[in-house]
């Protein structure tokens, strides 16, 4: 008797477990776990059409290649120093990466054979990049350092893979999250060192407009809604979902979120902005450009900061990192749009 009730109270809690995913907006769909990895890991890339999830494994050097629909691990590229940003180059079947930690290069992977091909040696301090798809533009952060009080975007045409151009002078000695907008006309970048967001026009490779965070520090996360005039940015000290008006610079509303963030995706379909960071993922409704409401908490994991989202697939990609936790179970995490 005893035993069926310990049965019966397990079933109970299973189907609460249950209806409770099913209310979330995110629901937990695969976990392939990664035995033997340490560590951080950094930033995606996506091959939609080949089918490929690529994802940065600082401590082991590697860039992994997943099965994107099954969420199977099927290659591991080797020779990288410290893999963080990267691009997948749809027409030459490439993938660009920026090499950080004491490499400071740019790597250029063919995807056929999953070897590195070419290096380009940059400054110190290579990390985050943004790649411009209109013209092949890749533009990677670098020159700063700690004590540094600028830093640099250098330019690759990445159809000849060489250095054609830079962006100088930008305030503090590092950046964070960049994203262009679709017309390829502005880069909208975290300034770390000074907490504000920069405004760059791609055509003079001049710093227009600096945007201060409103007494929030080290914004990481960012992602931009054209079609509202919004950029959001998310911070860690404390830890804020920041709305801007692109066309005035002010802000429009900050709400909590995840601590930790690292990336951010603007569902548009939905309305809906997934902020990811350490054990959840911040989910926000749009109601109009003006106002927002946080709506849940998504369960993920530890250091589970950086993600993807596939809008076709309606799945939301999160990488579990273990970074300062050594008993932490490193993994792949999908998660499907509800």
């Amino acid at each position: 008797m005893r035993q069926l009730l310990k049965i019966c109270m397990m079933t109970l809690v299973l189907c609460a477990t249950a209806k409770a995913q099913e209310k979330l907006p995110l629901k937990l769909i695969a976990t392939i776990p990664m035995p033997g990895f340490t560590g951080d890991f950094d930033h995606f890339g996506l091959d939609l059409k080949g089918n490929r999830l690529f994802l940065a494994s600082e401590d082991q050097k590697t860039v992994e290649v997943f099965d994107l629909r099954t969420g199977e691990r099927i290659h591991s590229i080797k020779g990288f120093g410290q893999p963080l940003t990267m691009a997948y180059l749809a027409e030459s079947n490439r993938l660009i990466v920026a090499d950080g930690g004491d490499t400071d290069a740019v790597e250029l992977v063919d995807c056929k054979d999953y070897k590195i091909i070419d290096t380009l040696k940059l400054g110190q301090g290579v990390d985050h990049s943004a790649y411009n798809p209109l013209n092949g533009y890749f533009y990677v952060e670098n020159g700063g350092g700690p004590d540094a009080k600028v830093h640099s975007l250098t330019i690759i045409d990445t159809k000849p893979f060489k250095k054609i151009g830079e962006i100088s002078g930008l305030p503090g000695n590092s950046n964070e999250g960049m994203i262009i907008d679709h017309e390829g006309k502005k880069l909208y970048v975290n300034l770390t060192g000074t907490d504000e967001v920069g405004v760059i026009d791609l055509n003079t490779r001049q710093l227009i407009a600096k945007w201060p965070l409103p007494d929030t520090h080290v914004a990481h996360a960012i992602a931009l809604d054209e079609a509202n005039h919004r950029l959001f940015t998310a911070t860690r000290k404390p830890s804020q979902f920041i709305v801007f008006n692109t066309d005035t610079g002010k802000v429009v509303t900050a709400l909590p979120c995840v601590g930790v963030n690292s990336d951010m995706w603007l569902d548009l379909a939905r309305k809906r902005i997934y902020v990811t960071g350490s054990e959840t993922a911040s989910v926000f409704e749009q109601r109009d450009a003006d106002h927002y409401e946080h709506v849940a908490e998504v369960p993920t994991a530890y250091r589970a900061k950086s993600s993807l989202f596939v809008p076709g697939l309606k799945r939301l990609y999160v990488a579990d990192s273990g970074k300062g936790k050594p008993d932490a179970k490193l993994a792949l995490q999908i998660f499907e749009v509800q």
